[in-house]
């Protein structure tokens, strides 16, 4: 008789959809990053411009590293990438408040357009990206294309 491996030990093989989705996302942000760095602009002038670009570097390395945690650890065990996921949203949650409060008082930081462009990357993407994931276990990660 065989024993069962306990789920928490059990890795994960095969494609990272997690990846693939990060990808796109930071892809999308790179697109519409521009924009809002040229809005913030029109706004805040060159502290805009330097705040809105700041904040889009923070938001799309935190994408990135999210997506770098849980493809990692899930090769390793399902119990290690649920910690990962948990501890490693605190601690990046944490980087993005230390990031900003460094930078809160220097010349060339504008705080309402950094504030904005954290918000609006982040929910933004998110909800942009909705339309294109799969919600399906046939296809995890972003929706197969249409070939007509």
């Amino acid at each position: 008789m065989t024993a069962t491996p306990s789920p928490m030990v059990t890795r994960l093989e095969g494609a990272a959809p997690e990846v693939e989705v990060s990808r796109d996302m930071i892809r999308r942000g790179l697109i519409v990053g521009p924009v809002l760095i040229a809005l913030c602009g029109v706004i805040w002038g060159m502290a805009g411009v330097s705040s809105s670009a700041y904040a889009l570097v923070l938001v799309l390395g935190n994408f990135a590293i999210a997506a770098g945690l849980i493809a990692i650890t899930a090769r390793i065990s399902l119990g290690l990438m649920m910690g990962a996921i948990l501890f490693g949203y605190l601690i990046r949650l944490g980087i993005l408040f230390l990031a900003v409060y460094l930078v809160k008082d220097a010349g060339w930081i504008s705080r309402p357009a950094l504030g904005l462009t954290i918000i609006v990357t982040h929910l933004g993407l998110l909800a942009w990206e909705l339309k294109y994931v799969a919600a399906s276990l046939a296809h995890p990660g972003l929706k197969p294309s249409r070939s007509h």
